[in-house]
């Protein structure tokens, strides 16, 4: 409870306070992850399913996957770790949150300033006109087509694409302005995700890890607090004034 205290005291102290949310965010909420023993990534390539290579050369087994991941989507709800975050953005105590997710569970919570660094379900988009449409419209064909008759992908970044620069460019702006950081539910070993961490170390700010398993960074951390994101975040709400 140590830890929990000081970063209680810690996040009503700081001015600006940014969140990092990975795939341990979202398993809370039944949506499995990536590389742990059952994640997505157990028994495929994501390189040979989860790439715009892979939607030109085997479409339908692409948009199986999707409509999988939008299934899985439909079935849950935002927990309470995600609706503490979006309480304290509207009570001034944390600026903005930089995601690697892309399971929207952050907006449905409640939270405004939310930076999207992969993209999201939430849309989907022509790879030939970029005309932007729901979902839902990767549920309506087998290989759904724009208007123009280009293939429309889901709104994620797919392996082999670059990460949007407007999402970098805000998530750099927010940890170096930032006097606290903390990361919540990530591995830390995707890059260029995993340099804003350290971007706000070097800054001036304190690094807070909270995770279940070792990170990457936990060497450069000011304070490493072990456990499921909701379970630790309703535990500092208690704490917090």
């Amino acid at each position: 409870m140590e830890n929990i205290a000081l970063l209680a005291k810690w996040l009503q102290d700081s001015q600006s306070t940014v969140v990092f949310t990975g795939a341990g965010m979202s398993t809370e909420a039944g949506l499995p992850d990536f590389r742990s023993k059952d994640g997505l990534w157990k028994k495929k390539d994501p390189r040979q399913l989860a790439s715009i290579d892979a939607m030109k050369r085997n479409p339908e087994e692409f948009y199986d996957f999707y409509r999988m991941r939008l299934h899985n989507l439909g079935l849950a709800d935002p927990h309470k770790g995600h609706k503490i975050l979006a309480q304290w953005e509207q009570r001034g105590l944390i600026k903005g949150i930089i995601t690697q997710n892309v399971d929207g569970l952050h907006h449905r919570a409640g939270s405004n300033n939310v930076v999207e660094l992969h993209g999201t379900l939430r849309e989907a988009v022509c790879i030939k006109c970029q005309k932007v449409y729901p979902s839902d419209k990767l549920l309506e064909e087998k290989i759904p087509q724009c208007d123009c008759q280009g293939k429309i992908k889901p709104g994620v970044i797919l392996f082999g694409e670059r990460l949007p620069v407007d999402a970098l460019e805000k998530a750099d702006t927010l940890s170096r302005e930032s006097k606290l950081f903390i990361v919540i539910g990530s591995s830390l070993e995707v890059s260029p995700a995993n340099y804003f961490p350290s971007l706000a170390r070097q800054m001036g700010a304190k690094l807070v890890i909270i995770n279940l398993e070792p990170t990457m960074l936990d060497y450069e951390a000011d304070l490493l607090i072990k456990g499921k994101a909701g379970e630790v975040l309703e535990q500092v709400e208690k704490l917090v004034k």
